[in-house]
């Protein structure tokens, strides 16, 4: 007989909305945790959505991925409210003239490095002034300095250090740095302790605020689905203060980085540069980091979905130096003995695994091992067989069901311009014209065997590729998409009761919970 999964959670019908908030309005630049994303909530809740999917919140780096972060712990500054701040005192109206002149279309991330940081250095040196310690009701600053000195402490050196060393990646930082431990007994020059109390600072205002808001979603029947990435970036916090953990060269730079083979979205495959786990360091340890990262995330999600799964069975590992990711090759990973650790120390946790992309039979018996909701995307399910496990009438009840996720294009957009045989298969399958293809993708995933179904919010306002917000293997031009509050408006007003309708006519409305 075998044993039974480790988990089995999903056991309610629900939908939800895919969207960073980054991606929200607002008049500074960027969406945050301010009054869209309480707005947001509302138009959730009034539409019978009861889960925001949103993508990984770290602080990001290079190309503004947020799966690419300076630290898998720390929050993104740029998602702060300026708002409550200016109740406080702490910022001043004419201090957000600047961000005020950012475009509201698209997130220009260039320009909000150069206005935002000012208006958050104003803040803290009027905080450091009042000597009161603490900031309208967001508690003690000492005292959340200390609840998350275990990944803070390390978190704000680096960024202290690397602001002070003019951005460069911690690989050029002078050898007495290089070192976490090393650098933290030095002195640090001033400009570098300044920076560091100020991302201290920072993420005293982000965890504040984000926990505010999430206060608010609960209250109002909306889940919060978070994201991890298997892998950390290489200028992180994360790999510096624990370089024994990853496979790095006695230089410091990866013997071996992470990506995927060719595939659906890039015929090179995909070269995502992260330094690979040291696996053994880590089962030596009891995954003891990997422990603390899934608490600190299981503290901001009532969900968590973990990207690349099928990377915990076995991953491409791709030579340091390669061009592209063609020339990588299968390596194993600790797979059941991973999640079996988080199971006995996480027992109702509530993991969804994103298991997409090369398949394997070991893949799949570790997700039924692990017993965790797999993942679905309608657009992957035409243009072949009728055994093809993403099509409606193959799916499993213990799946997330998705329009399309953060990596592909629109549903419009994708339908255009996808291939003749697939566009007649998806007519075919539907009965459909393919005139409103859009609501009938999201008629599909509402209605199918799938226990929670997740839709773009792109999809529900029916645009194009425009407002694509990611294209793999592209360097650039990525997470800058903004909806606009003319198209939320429009959505409430037109769209917002016939969700609702859907989600009570096949079960997915929320139930009364505590």
């Amino acid at each position: 007989m075998s044993e039974a999964p480790l988990y089995n959670w999903l056991n309610e019908r629900a939908a939800g909305v895919l969207l960073h908030p980054s991606s929200l309005p607002s008049p500074t630049g960027i969406g945050n945790f301010g009054q869209s994303a309480y707005q947001f909530v509302d138009l959730l809740a009034e539409s019978g959505l009861s889960v925001w999917q949103m993508c990984p919140l770290g602080p990001t780096g290079y190309g503004d991925s947020p799966y690419q972060c300076f630290s898998a712990f720390a929050g993104n500054p740029y998602l702060i409210d300026f708002v409550p701040l200016l109740e406080a005192g702490l910022v001043k109206p004419e201090d957000l003239e600047g961000l005020r002149g950012l475009s509201t279309q698209r997130c220009d991330f260039g320009a909000l490095y150069e206005h935002f940081w000012p208006v958050l250095e104003k803040a803290h040196r009027r905080f450091v002034a009042s000597a009161t310690g603490s900031v309208l009701d967001y508690g003690s600053f000492k005292a959340f300095c200390s609840s998350k000195s275990a990944w803070l402490d390390s978190y704000s050196l680096f960024m202290g250090l690397k602001v002070h060393f003019g951005g460069k990646c911690w690989l050029d930082w002078p050898e007495e740095f290089k070192d976490a431990k090393q650098g933290a007994k030095r002195t640090l020059p001033a400009e570098a302790a300044a920076a560091k109390e100020l991302h201290a600072f920072a993420q005293y205002l982000f965890s504040a605020q984000y926990h505010k808001f999430r206060s608010y979603a609960a209250k109002k029947g909306v889940r919060i689905m978070g994201d991890l990435p298997i892998f950390v970036a290489l200028d992180s916090a994360d790999v510096w203060a624990n370089q024994v953990l990853f496979q790095l060269k006695e230089d410091g730079h990866p013997r071996s980085v992470a990506g995927v083979p060719p595939d659906y979205f890039a015929a090179d495959g995909q070269l995502w540069g992260n330094p690979l786990y040291d696996w053994t360091v880590h089962a030596a340890e009891g995954f003891v980091w990997w422990l603390k990262r899934i608490e600190a995330n299981l503290e901001l999600y009532d969900f968590l979905r973990i990207d690349h799964f099928r990377g915990f069975e076995s991953y491409w590992a791709v030579p340091g130096d390669a061009a592209t990711a063609r020339d990588g090759n299968w390596e194993p990973a600790p797979g059941l003995e991973l999640f079996q650790t988080i199971a006995k120390a996480y027992p109702e946790a509530r993991i969804i695994a994103e298991d997409l992309g090369v398949i394997t039979s070991e893949v799949e018996a570790l997700l039924a091992a692990t017993g965790l909701p797999g993942m679905a995307v309608l657009q992957f399910a035409f243009g072949g067989e009728a055994d093809n496990t993403y099509l409606p009438h193959n799916l499993l009840h213990n799946t997330v069901l998705y329009t399309g996720t953060h990596d592909n294009d629109t549903s419009l957009g994708w339908y255009a311009q996808t291939d003749s045989k697939t566009r007649d298969h998806v007519r075919r399958y539907y009965g459909i014209s393919g005139e409103n293809i859009g609501w009938d993708l999201i008629r599909s995933a509402l209605r199918s065997s799938a226990k929670l179904a997740i839709l773009p919010l792109q999809d529900l306002l029916s645009l194009g590729s425009e407002a694509r917000l990611n294209t793999p293997g592209q360097a650039e031009g990525n997470w800058q998409w903004r909806v606009h509050t003319e198209q939320l408006l429009q959505f409430r007003k037109e769209s917002s009761a016939y969700i609702k309708e859907l989600n009570v006519l096949y079960g997915r409305l929320p139930q009364s919970r505590p």
